[in-house]
């Protein structure tokens, strides 16, 4: 459903995603967004679409990520020039990448297909991952999966995410027997096989997620062991709607590691902000304050910060009173 909104709500929402004051704080800046994002329109397309000019990469990659769950193809054009363009940060085309993906039009494939050999890993690997799933997407099964999905009255997770579940677990909350401890030994397999392609161990990935126990976690958590920082960051990701308490130490070795790269950091930062337990604060508060830390880094603990607030205000909505799914996930992958 495309929700409508007056032009001159419109048009604050745009001075404020837009910054045109010069002194919108990065936080309000993604409440506007995630507004937007719910509107759906052709109008909050072309105002998200403006703010590629700017220049943070982690508003940039929030921006492709909005358009890809709006599932909007007049988005389609703006994506794939950001996909294109090889002087944007590969944070922001790789995100480009996954919501071409995630809108799953079948003539975005000759671009993906493209960069498939594309200088950086995480560009490559998001194409290659984007493709199957445009290609699940539009066969028999993945029709019959959405159908189902799409009737379900427990649907825990509304993301459109890069892969579908490990087949027989829909979008929404696993049955029980799913969580054995059988059941996830198998998925903690298939998610740690370097031989699999990428979009089958993503499947489990979100398999592993639906389950959702402290056991899925740690199986979940097994998966930053990998050498691939696309990998990595969509485990963070997942634990940022999972919102377990149980992720909380493994997250957080992951924003304070240096050595992680700046994509998995941001997206640690984000959970734990969204998880929002009173001992993560510290810890979002320094990381924000380090001059040293990467700008990513800094951006996505201010952001984090805010969510952290939000969680434990009692508010009903994050983003202007528009997006009651918002905080719902909210900071993208």
């Amino acid at each position: 459903m495309v929700a409508e909104v007056d032009p001159s709500t419109l048009g604050a929402l745009e001075a404020s995603l837009l910054n045109t004051s010069g002194n919108v704080p990065l936080h309000n800046r993604f409440r506007a967004l995630f507004t937007l994002k719910a509107l759906k329109n052709d109008d909050a397309v072309n105002i998200i679409a403006k703010g590629f000019a700017d220049e943070s990469a982690l508003l940039k990659h929030e921006l492709a990520y909005c358009l890809g769950q709006m599932k909007n193809t007049s988005a389609l054009p703006v994506l794939e020039s950001v996909l294109a363009n090889e002087k944007e940060d590969p944070m922001v085309r790789h995100e480009a990448a996954e919501a071409l993906g995630a809108i799953s039009a079948t003539s975005s494939k000759d671009l993906l297909r493209r960069y498939l050999k594309d200088p950086e890993q995480c560009v490559r690997e998001t194409c290659e991952i984007a493709l199957a799933k445009i290609d699940w997407d539009h066969s028999e099964e993945g029709q019959k999966h959405w159908s189902t999905t799409a009737k379900s009255a427990e649907q825990a997770y509304t993301s459109i995410d890069p892969a579908p579940p490990t087949s027989g677990l829909l979008a929404g909350k696993a049955a029980p027997q799913d969580a054995s401890e059988e059941n996830i030994a198998k998925l903690r397999n298939t998610l740690n096989d370097r031989n699999l392609p990428l979009f089958e161990r993503y499947r489990a990935m979100f398999a592993l997620r639906n389950i959702g126990t402290p056991a899925a976690v740690d199986a979940l958590a097994s998966g930053f062991g990998d050498d691939s920082a696309l990998f990595k960051h969509e485990i963070a990701f997942v634990f940022g709607q999972l919102l377990s308490t149980h992720s909380v130490p493994t997250l957080l070795k992951v924003l304070e590691n240096t050595h992680e790269s700046d994509m998995v950091r941001h997206e640690a930062a984000e959970a734990l902000g969204g998880i929002a337990t009173p001992e993560v604060l510290p810890h979002l508060k320094e990381w924000m304050q380090r001059p040293e830390a990467p700008r990513v880094v800094r951006e996505s603990c201010q952001v984090a910060i805010d969510m952290w607030e939000y969680e434990n205000s009692g508010e009903f909505q994050y983003a202007n009173g528009l997006d009651a799914t918002a905080a719902d996930k909210t900071i993208a992958v």
